[in-house]
């Protein structure tokens, strides 16, 4: 018997509860003992009762003897998911049927999941060419589409429209469960201007006939003169019935669905009849007209269409839906609501599109619009910033207070806690990640369906290795199970329950929530305003400081709780994003907290630190936060033009000597090369990290050094001269322990 065989890791469900259904499949990141698995696709999947079930496995981490650490496992899309799941030993090749087929030419890469077909476009607007489902063509021309204007205030004759222009596609898995293509291009506008970079990655799973789209954007403008006006994914979809007989859905809050067909034939003076007025409601074929009851058939000439539809999450408690019968006529309201579920459909009987963002009220403004269902083709909008929104304003929020020098920059400081500095506070550089489903139907869904393919889109179900096995797998460090046997140690544990429970309360009562502000908590509290100081300087927004991110994710690990792994992700997706530069001359730093998420001139290494989102990375072998990974591997090179410590005397950096603080820049720096070590194998950064421990532990004052002199070319640190005892308590809460 090899090692591997003996491997065995239960899975379970992080929300307690076994899903209906996996309509996307589900993906996830496993841990593995040192020196178990040397391939992970000997590792295979079986259900708790013990049946073999289809999966695919890669490699995400290995440990320092080449052997896997972590694993990533990607599942079928399947209508009978098992309550829990077992990794182990492949007992035999378990493959999908159908399983997902790729096939690539010059001008396109087409993915076939058995009922789903995609053609994605190599160059072109349209990024995704077309969707079929069983055989019928239900979308075409899915397109990124925005607009800008050049001031904040509303000006919808002034915007300039852009097209997202594909510049290269790629093919990141092709199979058999799970393929990934990665798509990269910019926005294209009528002036000729090429801008927004943007990179999407698209999700297919065998068996599913829905697809994930995560979308990155990366703002690249100037913030003084460009104020992002719309920002979305349109698809053009195919109408051959007739009126009565094409559909829209648009999902409400907690489950309820706006149904409504183009011609209604419900309410009227006359009754159709009760099996015309049951086949609308539910979607199917209605009778032919001449067998309506009361002669309605024939009087369906003077029922107005409504082609125009459109849902509005303007804020994050309250969203409005409206219609109208063609451009040149007024919006009549519908309903209104508070928290959509942010899904749309729009089809006929021979099938449809929807299209759902998930974190839909949480990201607000966002919308969805259909439009034109009376033609040929209507068109389905996700907007992930609403073109009825106030455009986005990224300018810094004051103008100076005349901070020229060092000297006052220091001394305002002392008073908002906010590190200014010309030019420093630009937004320029940052991201947003969404991710957005696509389901392709074969024809209208009953309401039931829609409404729990809308439910997935706003939170999917996600699995897990349990508690027991990352502990056992010893990864992340040294960390302990919940024990409560010990009264003391269970009061320190019904404390840090407390202390998860009130941020989680505090998130909802305080409404943390916004395109910019999802997923951040702010730092500290005005007990006098009862308030917490989200216009003071320094106090606002957190931007990971004393390492929340660590706090959460120790905690997950430990305890296993869904709401726990739910804020944590939020965390670590908007951190990765919003407060870490991607571009521009500060890529790969992060920003230190401030009122806005990018408007302190502290850019630092602490805040970008690999130690944050490594956990997220290997608990969902998610793509986007491996790229953030990448991008921060050799973040330290920009301490040599950008020391945080620059504005105390003596502290200006040169390319060849720069400083690295022990706890703030070292701690971060060995997260970055250890991440980097593990996921690569490349022993440079084995080497780095070694060496710098070496000359940590030879200096007489060690840790207690304060800080050494660095060379980012050679990553060697330098003795400091004439250093003195000291220590600070951010030398230990920003990952460096753990690191160690």
């Amino acid at each position: 018997m090899s090692v591997t065989e003996q491997i065995d890791i239960p899975l379970r469900w992080i929300d307690g509860e076994t899903p209906d259904r996996l309509p996307s499949g589900a993906t996830l990141g496993v841990p593995l003992p040192r020196g178990a698995v040397t391939d992970a696709a000997e590792l295979g999947l079986r259900a708790d009762d013990g049946v073999p079930v289809a999966c695919q496995a890669w490699p995400l981490a290995t440990w320092p003897d080449g052997s896997v650490k972590w694993a990533g496992l990607a599942l079928a899309a399947t209508d009978a998911p098992a309550p829990a799941y077992h990794v182990t030993a492949r007992p035999a090749a378990v493959r999908p049927e159908p399983g997902v087929a790729v096939r690539e030419d010059g001008e396109r890469i087409t993915i076939g999941t058995g009922p789903l077909e995609v053609a994605v476009a190599r160059t072109g607007e349209s990024v995704i060419e077309s969707v079929a489902v069983e055989g019928g063509v239900v979308a075409t021309a899915g397109r990124l589409v925005s607009s800008r204007q050049d001031r904040p205030e509303p000006d919808h004759a002034g915007r300039v429209p852009a097209i997202g222009a594909v510049e290269r596609a790629v093919v990141e898995q092709a199979g058999p469960v799970r393929a990934v293509v990665r798509v990269e291009g910019r926005h294209h506008d009528e002036t000729g201007r090429a801008w927004l970079p943007f990179t999407l990655r698209l999700v297919f799973v065998a068996g599913a006939r829905t697809f994930r789209v995560v979308h990155t954007f990366v703002w690249d403008g100037d913030p003084n003169r460009d104020f992002l006006s719309a920002l979305g994914l349109t698809f053009r979809v195919p109408l051959r019935a007739a009126s009565v007989d094409r559909h829209l859905r648009l999902a409400g809050a907690d489950g309820g669905v706006l149904r409504e067909a183009v011609q209604g034939v419900t309410g009227l003076r006359r009754d159709p009849g009760a099996a015309v007025r049951e086949a609308q409601l539910d979607g199917g074929p209605t009778p032919p007209p001449a067998e309506w009851e009361q002669g309605v058939g024939d009087l369906m000439k003077w029922v107005p269409e409504w082609p125009d539809y459109t849902l509005r999450q303007l804020t994050p408690n309250a969203f409005s839906i409206a219609k109208r019968t063609a451009a040149d006529r007024p919006w009549l309201h519908v309903a209104h609501g508070t928290r959509s579920d942010g899904a749309a459909y729009v089809g006929d009987t021979g099938g449809g599109l929807g299209v759902g963002i998930t974190g839909f009220w949480q990201s607000a403004p966002t919308g969805l619009d259909i439009r034109g269902a009376d033609s040929a083709e209507a068109e389905l909008s996700a907007w992930l910033w609403s073109p009825d929104a106030v455009p986005m304003d990224l300018r810094f929020y004051h103008d100076g207070l005349g901070e020229e020098t060092y000297v006052e920059q220091l001394e305002a400081l002392e008073i908002t806690y906010e590190d200014y500095e010309d030019g420093l506070g630009s937004a320029t550089g940052i991201a947003r990640t969404h991710e957005l489903e696509v389901t392709a139907y074969a024809a209208t869904p009953a309401l039931a369906e829609f409404a729990s393919d809308a439910q997935h889109v706003a939170r999917g179900p996600r699995l897990s290795a349990t508690p027991e096995a990352l502990h056992a797998a010893r990864v992340f460090g040294d960390w302990d199970l919940v024990s409560r046997e010990h009264p003391a140690r269970a009061a320190l544990e019904d404390r840090l329950d407390r202390i998860v429970d009130f941020y989680l309360g505090q998130v909802e009562q305080r409404g943390w929530y916004g395109f910019w502000d999802f997923g951040d908590v702010m730092h500290t509290y005005d007990s006098d305003r009862h308030v917490w100081r989200y216009d003071v300087g320094g106090y606002a927004w957190d931007n990971s400081e004393l390492s929340p991110d660590l706090w959460l994710w120790y905690s997950f690990l430990r305890t296993g709780r869904r709401d726990e792994f739910r804020l944590a992700e939020a965390m670590t997706r908007h951190t990765r994003d919003v407060d870490i530069y991607h571009l521009g001359k500060f890529a790969g730093l992060g920003t230190r907290h401030n009122v806005q998420h990018w408007g302190c001139s502290a850019k630092q290494l602490r805040i970008s630190t690999a130690a944050y989102r490594r956990f997220h990375y290997f608990l969902t072998a998610d793509e986007r936060t491996g790229d953030v990974l990448n991008e921060v591997a050799e973040a330290d090179r920009q301490l040599a033009h950008l020391v945080p410590t620059r504005k105390l005397k003596g502290r200006t950096a040169t390319p060849s000597a720069t400083r690295m603080g022990i706890g703030t820049d070292f701690g971060s720096a060995a997260a970055n090369w250890l991440t980097a070590w593990e996921r690569t194998g490349d022993p440079k950064y084995g080497r780095w990290l070694k060496d710098a421990m070496a000359a940590i532990g030879s200096h007489e004052l060690g840790f207690f050094a304060g800080d050494f002199g660095y060379d980012p070319d050679t990553k060697k640190l330098l003795p400091p001269e004439h250093s003195q005892p000291g220590v600070s308590h951010l030398s230990a809460v920003f990952g460096l322990a753990e690191i160690c």
